[in-house]
């Protein structure tokens, strides 16, 4: 999922979600367990694009999107590496013997958080609503960045996205071969092939059921009136400001009782949790604090809860992996993480100047990732807290390959006389032009906040050294996003964080179909291309993972991205929040902690 920076707009608007009468719920089997005089303060690095996972990629929607709507399947809380378990559905799918066929049973008294859209009646959770949900992904109007997650895999879904297309009206009442719903609380999804990751991808926030009547009653501001059946609802969202959510009164509630994995944390949680029932915490309230310096400064004054250490603070609040004395005496715990993500640079393919794939195209672009120093971005800018990336994907995801190393790296040198080679001559004033004479100017789109300014000095003075031009420009996150979609960004420093724990989420972003979804730069290599489609083909494993490393090789060989750093997180929580441990793939932890008054 697409993360970065944003920007804090000065037009704000303040939306306050409708919130019935208990009296509505007063049916409920189980009624929530949190305790509304329990709060989770903490702070986001960016905006949310509104939380209609339809419509958007953007990492802040799908962290508060998590715990709003509830996909079939999710994560276990402990596990790692990590292992899919039932979200709300009675166990995990029965699967057929051509690995085609999938049957999920659906709990049933799973209830929809109270909305006026449901015209005071409980709304309860049935098959029909995954399957609009599904659809929905495919509906061409909602040009949904998760289309390729499904695109080519349940039978008749693509027929009918087709034919949306042709006629402008999307027949959510057809019948599919692959979405049946034979009664209601039976869900069977049929596919063309024998997918290994469909499960992984089932379990994505996006495929969290939604509503009819919800998407009916808001349309297009339906990203604002988020309605689920998770843990949580919306009370208060002022966009990008801030986010309050209140315990969903209709959600059922569930008992903590989570397994151990090897790593020593574990124990304690299971101390402080095992066999509360969940969820403990009544409220949270996320606050968008851009500046890294601002969020530090609220977590030190005890105004969050918990939050990653910024990068710039490393030197004062580290003796290596430990806490100084300093912060250690006040009780706060320390969980260093190696994200499962990567930031990279988008190079637009589309783009006149940078863009093609002719041999002085491809020199540029090679030149230009020469250029950038991503060892002096972790060690400076990151003050050691990220390692050198070496291929698109991830560590901690499977088909990551340690030993792999990269066959561009920093080397202003030789990429000097890569551009001497091809043709773009320096001119009077030291900078290069197009081997035809015309003006050579690149254009580079940061996100505010964060370490985005460092960056483009970092980028400023690597092409300098290789007299190329470049225009810097600062925009906000969101509106970088919408246009990167589209390929309308030269380049653009972005990061993705794991959606599911497989290479395929990575590589997925430079296949291409995927342009104008996920592949931002809209990179389109015919042998990518084919490796991808005969990797899927393949189950997971080390044939599978050989194959990855060709993509990765030809996508070095085309340069389609510069590759920037895995970053390492240092997570702070204060000694009053009890059970955190973050997650490899899920975001929020509200629904799994607990928080002691204080």
């Amino acid at each position: 999922m697409i993360r970065k920076m944003s920007n804090f707009v000065q037009l704000k608007h303040l939306f306050i979600a409708p919130v019935l009468a208990l009296a509505a719920v007063a049916g409920s089997a189980e009624a929530n367990p949190a305790d509304p005089t329990k709060v989770i303060r903490t702070a986001f690095e960016a905006a949310d694009d509104g939380f209609d996972m339809a419509r958007t990629q953007n990492f802040y929607s799908g962290w508060v999107s998590e715990v709003i709507f509830e996909p079939l399947v999710t994560y276990d809380y402990l596990a790692r590496p990590a292992k899919l378990v039932p979200k709300t559905v009675e166990a995990m799918p029965e699967i057929s013997e051509d690995g085609k066929t999938y049957t999920f049973h659906i709990k049933k008294g799973i209830y929809f958080s109270p909305d006026p859209a449901f015209k005071g009646v409980r709304r309860e959770l049935t098959a029909e609503d995954y399957i609009y949900t599904f659809k929905r992904v495919l509906d061409p109007k909602n040009r949904s960045p998760s289309a390729n997650f499904l695109a080519g895999k349940i039978a008749g879904l693509d027929e009918l996205a087709a034919q949306a297309q042709k006629t402008g009206h999307f027949n959510y009442e057809a019948p599919l071969a692959g979405l049946q719903a034979p009664d209601r609380y039976t869900l069977k999804v049929v596919l063309n092939a024998k997918d290994y990751n469909f499960l992984n991808v089932v379990a994505y926030s996006a495929f969290g059921a939604m509503a009819h009547e919800v998407v009916d009653a808001y349309g297009q501001q339906t990203g604002q009136h988020p309605v689920g059946t998770g843990a949580y609802m919306m009370e208060q969202y002022v966009p990008r400001s801030k986010i309050v959510l209140v315990a969903n009164p209709e959600f059922r509630g569930y008992t903590w009782d989570f397994k151990p994995s090897t790593d020593a944390i574990d124990k304690q949680v299971i101390k402080d949790m095992q066999g509360k029932k969940m969820p403990q915490i009544g409220r949270v309230e996320v606050s968008i604090i851009e500046e890294n310096q601002s969020r530090w400064l609220a977590f030190q004054g005890k105004q969050i809860d918990f939050d990653k250490m910024p990068d710039t603070a490393a030197l004062s609040v580290l003796d290596g992996d430990k806490l100084k004395p300093a912060y250690a005496e006040q009780g706060i715990q320390l969980q260093r993480v190696v994200d499962t993500g990567i930031t990279y640079t988008v190079l637009n393919m589309k783009d006149p100047v940078i863009g093609g794939y002719s041999n002085e195209k491809i020199a540029l672009r090679r030149a230009i990732a020469m250029a950038y120093n991503n060892r002096e971005e972790a060690s400076l800018l990151r003050n050691g807290q990220a390692m050198k990336l070496e291929m698109i994907i991830a560590p901690g995801v499977g088909g990551y390959d340690p030993a792999y190393r990269t066959s561009i790296d920093y080397d202003p040198v030789l990429a000097n006389k890569l551009l001497d080679h091809f043709g773009y001559k320096r001119g009077a004033d030291g900078y290069r032009t197009m081997p035809d004479g015309s003006p050579l100017l690149l254009k580079y789109t940061s996100n505010q906040g964060g370490i985005g300014q460092e960056m483009s000095e970092l980028w400023k003075r690597g092409l300098d050294l290789i007299g190329i031009k470049t225009k810097f420009i600062v925009s906000n996150f969101a509106d970088n996003l919408k246009a990167a979609t589209s390929c309308e960004l030269m380049m653009w420093g972005a990061a993705w964080m794991a959606d599911y724990p497989e290479a395929e989420n990575f590589l997925q972003l430079l296949y291409g179909p995927n342009s104008g979804h996920g592949n931002h730069g809209c990179y389109q290599s015919p042998t990518f291309d084919s490796l991808y489609v005969k990797a899927m083909a393949l189950p997971l494993g080390a044939e599978r993972n050989q194959i990855y490393l060709q993509m990765n090789r030809q996508f070095e060989a085309d340069t389609a991205w510069v590759l920037n750093t895995t970053r390492i997180r240092s997570w702070l929580v204060r000694p009053w929040v009890k059970g955190f441990k973050k997650h490899p793939i899920l975001h929020a932890e509200w629904p799994y902690i607990d928080v002691e008054k204080h």
